[in-house]
């Protein structure tokens, strides 16, 4: 069954969208515990036409393209291009201005962004961050069972944070939170993964590791979603790529995306956008 998202229609349903925030519960639909959201889309995604912006302003304007189930795709272009607008379409959180996102199957998807966006004066522990991965089975009030409490120590371990379990999240730098998040994908067992810019602002150490940990879930065949500004990350660890400048300047392997002319082109765009621009007529 093809599911579509069309403008002028609701994107998602409360009890189809586990919302994370660190905050309170979100109208019965899950607990609420931070910045990292998981709900039900499949793993074909295909955009076909679509704009989405913000009072009737484009940041994606008239976008086609498909990212195929299992495919590792970095979302690359300069800043105000629209990366990040286009992953909170894919997720659900803001409608189309037109156009239309289809998915044939209803799969599990995770949404991380950007970790300014993350309260970390919330007072909860590594240990309970990472667990609140698990939270569609845990539910409500369910407690973890002990092979659930077992999961989270080996995805602790993964990423080198185990020994900080019972530390709170804001006694930790922007790397180990980044350490602890991406342990918390591990249970989230989603099939789609959409990070935006998670490699932004942390250590050397750290960005190696979580690309080493993200290849692993390549080759385990979840399809990722990644916005980038490093083109030689990109270049170097994902087989194909999204140059979006608003626009789509090229969608495909990387190795043709990330080519001058291509770069030359995104570079001009957005040296003419007008933020005072009128609105688009779509």
């Amino acid at each position: 069954m093809v599911k579509d998202f069309y403008c002028g229609t609701s994107l998602t349903s409360c009890n189809s969208v586990i919302c994370l925030r660190f905050s309170a519960a979100c109208c019965g639909c899950g607990v609420v515990v931070g910045d990292l959201w998981i709900g039900a889309v499949g793993t074909m995604i295909t955009l076909t036409n679509l704009t989405a912006g913000y009072d009737r302003r484009p940041a994606v304007h008239h976008l086609s393209g498909t990212f195929a189930q299992g495919t590792l795709t970095a979302v690359v272009g300069p800043n105000g291009g629209g990366k990040s607008t286009l992953l909170k379409i894919i997720a659900g959180f803001l409608r189309p201005l037109s156009g239309s996102l289809q998915s044939p199957e209803r799969q599990n998807i995770a949404y991380l962004p950007q970790t300014c966006e993350i309260d970390k004066s919330f007072p909860i522990t590594v240990f309970d961050t990472v667990m609140l991965g698990a939270s569609r089975t845990l539910g409500m009030l369910r407690g973890a069972s002990p092979a659930q409490r077992e999961q989270c120590l080996h995805a602790l371990e993964a990423v080198g944070m185990v020994a900080f379990a019972n530390r709170p999240i804001g006694a930790l730098s922007s790397g180990q939170l980044q350490r602890v998040l991406f342990a918390r994908l591990m249970l989230m067992e989603a099939d789609v993964l959409l990070l935006d810019e998670p490699f932004s602002a942390i250590d050397t150490r750290t960005t190696a590791d979580l690309l080493q940990l993200m290849q692993a879930w390549h080759k385990a065949g979840k399809t990722i979603i990644t916005v980038l500004h490093d083109m030689h990350q990109a270049a170097a660890y994902f087989p194909e790529s999204l140059m979006l400048a608003r626009e789509k300047i090229a969608w495909g392997a990387t190795r043709d995306v990330l080519c001058e002319e291509n770069l030359h082109k995104a570079r001009l765009m957005a040296e003419h956008w007008h933020e005072t621009a009128e609105a688009c007529a779509l």
